[in-house]
């Protein structure tokens, strides 16, 4: 039997009982409907959590820190700090032989210093006063770090700073007068700030030190730690620290406070820092929290996608039913097929094509279901989150649902299939049927 006829057969068979193949096929649209919504929920969710994880947007960095046993906290002004050895002699401390050492890891890109300022200090701008960690790097573009600028630039020269999303914000009158308005958040691009160093000399004296600052640029929100920071070059904030501390800082014993590691690629950043790791550094990278989250949520999506399948279990067991009665009422039609030549493989690629036939509209209807219900879902479900976010603030999620390209093919063939199972006894009891019996069959 040529393929063209045995499909026009098959359509035609499934059109002589349009009522009955549209009950079973029911139960595979809801199964496979249900599969999509849930996987797609699944999805959505595993989306959100990442895109929130503090640093995940760039899969490329590792923050490495020195291998500390014990270690003192020396606080930075404004809510920086800095951590210093406490004296144990196999401490792996960030010195430029080290930082040299990392560099010449396979796949590293690039290494860029990140150094708190050592002293106390203050930050004005007119009669405002704030606080913010300030760092020092050592490249002239804060882009090299993965930052972005939401106003002004991201590139550092002598005398400027880039600070982070929050800083204008943490801005406040010390002084206020009674009665007095809480001033607004300041316009700080392109103004001069008063950058105030503070330390104290052995008697107790006081000594303050102030340095105009311009800054040049204001970053994206990451809702992570460079929100808070002021970024500066890494020369100038070594000057800074010197001073506050009175000495000058030897690299080659001190070290420095952390260093971020860019990797050429994602796939080796795991293996980079498991070597740091090995030299005895601490290094830590978004992409293990990430592969611990994605883990997860594949364990989430079989769950809900096992839900799902036993609704398309049930539909089976109604293909299965559909089929044998089939057979039974077309008992005579097969032997007579049988006695005009048709052969065994025929008639069950016959049956076969059918179960397969109704599996394959059930999915073609249950994923148009399954994909309108996730968008719907997705729109309710992000209008709550919206109502939520304005009445208790926190961050918006950008999907609830997402249904990933694959999804969709995978459900309709995932139908089809369970469809061609579910008649493969039907469809072996029909080709195995003598044909002087099946036309005696009343």
């Amino acid at each position: 039997m040529r393929f063209i006829d045995l499909v026009s057969l098959i359509l035609y068979n499934l059109g002589r009982r349009k009522g009955r193949v549209l009950l079973t096929a029911v139960g595979v649209v809801i199964g496979t409907a249900a599969v999509v919504v849930l996987v797609s929920l699944a999805v959505g969710l595993q989306k959100s959590a990442t895109q929130q994880l503090w640093g995940i947007s760039d899969l490329t960095s590792i923050e490495v820190y020195p291998g500390y046993q014990e270690s003192r906290v020396m606080g930075g002004g404004g809510g920086g700090g800095v951590m210093y050895a406490g004296g144990g002699s196999d401490m792996k401390l960030l010195t430029p032989a080290a930082i040299k050492e990392i560099s010449a890891i396979p796949g590293v890109r690039k290494t860029i210093i990140h150094d708190y300022l050592q002293s106390g200090s203050e930050v004005h701008f007119g009669k405002l006063m704030s606080w913010g960690g300030i760092i020092g790097v050592n490249i002239d573009d804060l882009a090299d770090m993965g930052l972005k600028a939401a106003r002004g630039t991201t590139e550092l020269s002598r005398g400027t700073m880039v600070i982070g999303s929050w800083v204008p914000q943490n801005f406040y009158n010390p002084n206020p007068r009674p009665g007095e308005e809480m001033t607004g958040t300041p316009e700080l691009l392109d103004q001069v700030i008063r950058l105030v160093l503070v330390k104290y000399t052995q008697d107790g004296e006081e000594v303050r030190r102030t340095f105009n600052v311009r800054v040049v640029g204001i970053l994206e929100e990451t809702r992570g730690m460079a929100d808070g920071n002021m970024y500066m070059r890494l020369d100038e904030v070594t000057a800074f620290s010197e001073w506050g501390r009175g000495t000058r800082i030897n690299r080659d014993k001190e070290g420095y406070g952390m260093l971020i590691v860019k990797a050429e690629d994602p796939d080796v950043v795991l293996d980079i820092a498991d070597q740091i790791n090995a030299l005895g550094y601490m290094a830590n990278t978004p992409q293990s929290y990430l592969e611990g989250i994605n883990s997860f949520f594949l364990v989430l999506q079989i769950i809900f996608g096992g839900v799902g399948a036993i609704a398309l279990l049930v539909a089976a067991i109604g293909i299965a039913n559909t089929m044998a009665m089939a057979i039974l009422e077309r008992t005579r039609e097969i032997g007579l097929m049988k006695a005009v030549g048709a052969t065994n493989r025929d008639v069950l690629s016959i049956f076969l094509g059918e179960a397969a036939g109704i599996g394959f509209v059930g999915g073609l209807g249950g994923v148009a279901l399954g994909w309108g219900a996730s968008a719907i879902l997705n729109v309710v479900a992000l209008s709550y989150f919206a109502s939520q976010a304005a009445n208790g603030g926190g961050s918006l999620p950008t999907a609830a649902t997402s249904t990933p390209f694959w999804l969709p093919v995978f459900a309709l063939v995932f139908a089809t299939v369970i469809g061609l199972l579910s008649g493969l006894y039907p469809a072996l009891r029909a080709a195995s049927l003598v044909p002087v019996n099946a036309l005696k069959y009343e």
